[in-house]
């Protein structure tokens, strides 16, 4: 794939110093006797944008303007993909769940027109139609080469918040325009959002279940195992290179450790089950439910697949294990207490404590990438559905995130913790994919596949440079 290159806007300008001569020299001596005083002696105050606070369950959100992209050379190859990279963008934005991209019909001015830069945008026209934000966006296209050229600004401040530059072939406008937005959730989040994160999911296919990978907003859908058998519980390392799923390929759950780039793969497949495997972050560790000894317990294994310590020893069964984001404390699912709870165990001390005390049955435990949460499936009055608690004080009350909408299972939060994929048969009792923020609010479906889709693991993320 090409290579894409990468430039920063300064000032609305593509960092060109434009240069003065013929300057008086008392005239060059009083203004920079002025850029003295004004940078060096006068107080200057200038005021960041304030981060959003993607966590805040009563987040409002930040109403944002994306303008038609100006087509530089005018010929109809710029102004389609133009309007392509534009609907792209909008889309993503969408998706957050904390920015509303208003509705063009809404617009007073064309900066596609009128000038994408800043001193050529009438800023009164966004804050007149309430928009914080205003996103402007040009592209250029030669012989199969396309630049874009885009802008985010503070319509209040009258301020140039990201400007970038991206050059590529006209095949990887979907992930320039994912670069960039990248750069917007840095500068108003302070992480780099979910833009270069993939989700991993169960499909059938052909009355087989096979391990899928989308991209995080479930477009580009890709079969990534072949077994023609029953693959389950996809977990991905925290680089992003490997995924560890279990397959019945063999007649019996063994736990399959694949490379993505295509590097020899390892089997675990010990005698009895070898199931739910999760890695540990920043190490090639996997935790993994074993059966070898007679009970289900859950072990530590090398990325080979090699025993290095046992975790649990308690009768029944114990599964599903979840490292913390700092990979100092494992939960898992219990039956230790008669019914199954979710439980955490302290790697460093031994220490065990139990999570969830409503209801009769809690499993599939899913720590938010802060550490500061975990949502968990849990049945009440025969309903299944998702819940998250708070892990601060450890008395918070589970807060219920779906209700009335079929049976929601196997949550998996996005990297920067401000949605969560899931599981819902609220379509016809079929499981499908589903997304929604992590207060529960604006929940959709993910995926338009055939067949069922279940266990959805949502990987990391990187910065932009590294998409």
């Amino acid at each position: 794939m090409n290579q894409i290159r990468l430039g920063k806007l300064y000032g609305g300008h593509l960092g060109v110093w434009e240069k003065y001569q013929g300057l008086e020299s008392w005239i060059f001596i009083v203004c920079w006797t002025l850029i003295f005083l004004f940078f060096f002696i006068i107080p200057v105050q200038s005021k960041e944008y304030d981060y959003i606070n993607i966590s805040n369950p009563y987040l409002n959100k930040t109403p944002v303007a994306v303008t038609e992209f100006k087509a530089f050379g005018g010929h109809q190859a710029e102004i389609d993909d133009g309007a392509h990279a534009m609907e792209i963008l909008k889309n993503s934005l969408d998706f957050t769940g904390y920015l509303k991209v208003i509705n063009s019909a809404a617009y007073l001015s064309n900066p596609a027109q009128t000038g994408i830069q800043l001193g050529q945008i009438n800023f009164k026209d966004w804050t007149g139609i309430g928009a914080d934000l205003l996103v402007t966006g040009g592209i250029e296209e030669s012989q199969g080469q396309v630049k874009l050229k885009l802008r985010l600004f503070d319509t209040f401040n009258l301020k140039l918040l990201v400007g970038k530059v991206y050059t590529g072939s006209d095949s990887q406008i979907r992930q320039m325009i994912h670069m960039f937005c990248s750069e917007i959730s840095h500068k108003l989040t302070g992480n780099w959002g979910v833009f270069n994160s993939k989700i991993s999911f169960v499909s059938t296919i052909d009355g087989n279940k096979e391990i899928f990978i989308c991209d995080f907003d479930g477009h580009n859908p890709k079969q990534l195992t072949h077994h023609k058998s029953i693959s389950l519980s996809p977990a991905w390392s925290s680089d992003g290179q490997w995924i560890a799923y279990v397959s019945y390929a063999r007649g019996k759950p063994d736990i399959y450790i694949k490379s993505l780039k295509k590097k020899p793969g390892f089997i675990v497949n010990n005698e009895g089950l070898n199931i739910s495997p999760d890695w540990m972050p920043g190490k090639d560790i996997l935790a993994a439910t074993l059966s070898f000894s007679g009970n289900q317990e859950i072990y530590l294994l090398t990325k080979k697949g090699e025993i290095i310590k046992r975790i649990t020893k308690s009768w029944g069964v114990n599964v599903s294990p979840k490292f913390s984001p700092d990979g100092k404390k494992l939960a898992f699912t219990s039956n230790r207490g008669g019914n199954p709870q979710i439980y955490v165990k302290n790697l460093e001390t031994g220490d065990i404590k139990r999570i969830t005390f409503e209801g009769r049955y809690n499993t599939s435990p899913a720590w938010s990438p802060d550490g500061k949460k975990m949502a968990y499936v849990g049945i009440d009055k025969n309903k299944i559905n998702i819940f998250v608690t708070s892990l601060d004080s450890g008395s918070g009350k589970p807060v219920q995130l779906t209700m009335n909408t079929g049976d929601n299972e196997e949550p998996s939060w996005s990297p920067d913790g401000s949605l969560i994929v899931f599981t819902s048969s609220r379509e016809g009792k079929i499981p499908r994919l589903f997304v929604m923020t992590a207060a529960g609010t604006d929940q959709r479906r993910l995926l338009r596949l055939k067949g069922k889709q279940s266990q959805p693991s949502w990987s990391g993320s990187t910065s932009s440079e590294n998409i």
